[in-house]
């Protein structure tokens, strides 16, 4: 149930993410899940999920960018107030912390989906699937076999 996500390291200059986007659409490798933060002034870590990992490190190692690939659980919780609490509320006096966590908009109606990184990715998965969280796969994504 975990996923591969790849975290970009871009410099925080005009047309710097264009140039990334663009290069991965040249390339036809979809943007299932994605988000930007910055670190500084200076670099941002761009998160993604993409359909098909194997093509974009490879794009991203052509252009000599860092980047690193992590682990990550995406978790389906109902779109109403509170349940992202009620759902971090397994959590409570684990040893389980969220590292960080960023949401994917066009899920099923009446659902939300988070990406999570936790400290400890398999005791979450444990811990969500006895409250019910419905975790979503590498299909579900529309990622190429292998890679979730």
């Amino acid at each position: 149930m975990k996923l591969k996500q790849l975290s970009i390291f871009l410099e925080n200059s005009p047309g710097r993410l264009y140039e990334v986007s663009k290069a991965f659409g040249d390339a036809g490798i979809n943007l299932r899940a994605h988000c930007i933060c910055d670190t500084s002034h200076d670099f941002g870590v761009l998160r993604i999920i993409v359909s098909d990992l194997a093509t974009a490190r490879g794009m991203i190692m052509e252009r000599h960018i860092p980047a690193r690939v992590d682990e990550v659980i995406a978790a389906e919780i109902d779109d109403t107030p509170g349940s992202l609490a009620t759902t971090l509320k397994v959590f409570l006096g684990s040893r389980v912390n969220v590292e960080y966590m960023y949401a994917v908009a066009g899920a099923t109606p009446g659902k939300a989906v988070m990406i999570f990184r936790f400290s400890d990715n398999d005791l979450a998965i444990e811990m969500l699937r006895k409250i019910g969280v419905r975790l979503l796969d590498a299909e579900a994504f529309g990622i190429l076999e292998g890679q979730g």
